[in-house]
């Protein structure tokens, strides 16, 4: 086993790993020579959290679209997206401003370059939705 991942390693190697998964149809594996990624137990426990509620997910991520489709959303955006969310409604530390953050910078890294803006975005007005809903419940 390698070194101790940082939680931004993390979840940038289950960000790889969902969006390569998103290739499978027409690409059933990686190269030979591609390293495969280390997933430690948070970040089995984010890709395995986005898995489980994937359909949640998506129809939250949809029902935030503003005349676009899951289709037209780009595939990094997305994967970024269902981690994100994945992890602001169903981690353990509750922490949306860190998983928002760190979906953009995943978006910044790997994205087009105003992609993040548009996750930010939906990121945010999903964060302040729960809060208001939680809110209004006390």
């Amino acid at each position: 086993m390698g070194k101790k991942l940082t939680r931004r390693e993390s979840r940038e190697a289950a960000f790889l790993t969902a969006f390569a998964a998103t290739f499978e149809p027409e690409m059933p594996s990686l190269p030979a020579s591609a390293e495969p990624l280390e997933l430690d137990a948070f970040g089995r426990q984010l890709l395995g959290t986005m898995n489980e509620h994937a359909e949640e997910l998506d129809s939250l991520i949809e029902k935030h679209l503003k005349g676009w489709t899951l289709n037209r959303v780009p595939r990094v955006s997305l994967v970024a997206l269902r981690l994100g969310l994945a992890e602001m409604l169903y981690g353990e530390e509750q922490k949306p401003g860190v998983a928002i953050n760190e979906a953009v910078e995943l978006v910044k890294k790997y994205g087009a370059d105003s992609d993040y803006q548009f996750v930010n975005g939906l990121l945010g007005t999903v964060a302040r939705e729960r809060e208001e809903s939680s809110e209004s419940k006390c």
